[in-house]
């Protein structure tokens, strides 16, 4: 059994998804913990499959790297296998990185190497692209440059807004990280242990 923990900003559709999976005794996962930059509603999803939940703010940080130092610590408490960033929308500094790099993924809404960064669906509309998708990856100490374990991909239509597509994009976020974590679980992707 992987356990996982796992970090998040917002609504936490992702995180949703993975507990659900949880939900199937086939499904080789459990959530030990589900962490936040700043209170929100995903939290709830959390409380709701009595996981336990934490929430530390880089507010009440003099610097990045306490704030890291402070998270990093609090993950390590749950000593999981593999921590998944599911739209935690914080840049990790270095420390926290190499700490737990290879075992830390992050999901991105966009064809990486393409658009990385916070705006990759805007970014993509901008470009004029015809096609985009989503990227799960290692971290590493870039951003979005982390060696990519999978994507899958989306035709963008004519006239989308930004808003539209995401939501799209979210749909098949969610189902490859359901199954990349499955995957990672199960031996048939290897995390690069060789850092």
């Amino acid at each position: 059994m992987l356990g996982v923990v796992v970090l998040i900003s917002g609504s936490g559709s992702n995180l949703r998804a993975l507990l659900d999976a949880t939900n199937n005794p086939l499904y080789p996962v459990r959530v030990l913990a589900v962490g936040a930059d700043q209170a929100c509603s995903g939290l709830e999803h959390a409380e709701l499959f009595g996981i336990p939940t934490f929430v530390i703010s880089p507010e009440n940080f003099g610097s990045r790297e306490a704030w890291a130092e402070t998270l990093l610590e609090t993950v390590n408490r749950f000593r999981p296998d593999l921590t998944v960033l599911a739209g935690f929308m914080k840049i990790l500094p270095h420390g926290f990185v190499r700490a737990l790099s290879p075992k830390l993924i992050n999901t991105h809404p966009s064809l990486l190497p393409l658009f990385p960064g916070a705006h990759g669906v805007r970014d993509a509309l901008a470009a004029g692209a015809t096609e985009t998708g989503v990227t799960i990856h290692i971290v590493d100490e870039g951003v979005d440059t982390g060696p990519k374990l999978a994507q899958a991909k989306l035709a963008i239509l004519p006239d989308e807004t930004e808003h539209e597509l995401h939501e799209r994009i979210k749909v098949i976020e969610r189902q490859l990280l359901v199954s990349v974590v499955k995957d990672i679980a199960e031996h048939r992707i290897k995390l690069d242990t060789s850092k």
